[in-house]
């Protein structure tokens, strides 16, 4: 199937999971997550109306942003963010969905306000507790929130997830559902409702992220096709 083929099933995927929850696929943003595809399938995915496309990798995004791979869509950085490379991705993406340190956040707070911009960000959980994946641990949200909050040059939308591998189907529920009940605390206690986005579920799980309240999620492989790791 074509990019804009997997898009259009995609859709309907998505239309039918936000019923559930009283909603419609109006109400979800899609995110193209368009690691080790070239610009001609970032340009192909624009054209199927993806909503937004993601990059995990900072040089690829480098590379692909001199090439106009994401003229038509806004982008956003998905993956892991070293705090020596913030340079090259603030205020060249509409919104960094993996701060997951208090020390990222001062580092893009630095760079955002030498650029004289406010940079959106996402707060990353590391939701399942797993040394290997960066984020902040849900004990530490809230104040990982309310400090981002004082942050003038960086401006919190939301919050964002990776679970574990999920082992069996559904099985990511109660991770999903954990990342909501502290978004909608931390919402209403720390932002006055005013946080928007709330990024979890992948190619295999989102169907069951959007039943748990997630607005956005990130899909590569079911749009762009198995990725090739031998290259």
């Amino acid at each position: 199937m074509s990019i804009q083929e997997n898009i259009m099933a995609l859709r309907r995927r998505i239309d039918q999971a936000a019923r559930a929850t009283g909603r419609t696929g109006a109400d979800i943003t899609l995110v193209g997550a368009s690691k080790m595809n070239d610009a001609a399938a970032c340009q192909e995915a624009i054209a199927a109306g993806i909503d937004v496309l993601g990059e995990n990798r900072v040089q690829e995004m480098t590379e692909k942003l001199a090439q106009n791979a994401y003229d038509g869509a806004p982008l956003h950085f998905i993956g892991h963010l070293q705090r020596n490379k913030v340079k090259q991705v603030v205020g060249k993406v509409a919104l960094i969905q993996s701060v997951g340190s208090v020390e990222l956040l001062q580092e893009i707070e630095k760079v955002a306000a030498k650029l004289e911009i406010q940079q959106d960000i996402l707060l990353e959980v590391n939701i399942g507790g797993e040394e290997a994946k960066s984020g902040f641990s849900p004990d530490a949200l809230f104040d990982a929130a309310a400090f981002a909050g004082e942050l003038p040059h960086i401006r919190v939308r939301g919050m964002m997830c990776i679970p574990p591998v999920e082992q069996v189907k559904d099985g990511n529920v109660p991770y999903f559902q954990k990342l909501q009940s502290l978004y909608v605390d931390i919402n209403k206690n720390l932002y006055d409702n005013k946080l928007e986005y709330i990024s979890m579920g992948m190619s295999g799980d989102f169907e069951s992220a959007i039943r748990c309240g997630s607005n956005m999620i990130r899909v590569g492989t079911a749009i762009f096709g198995a990725r090739n790791y031998t290259k």
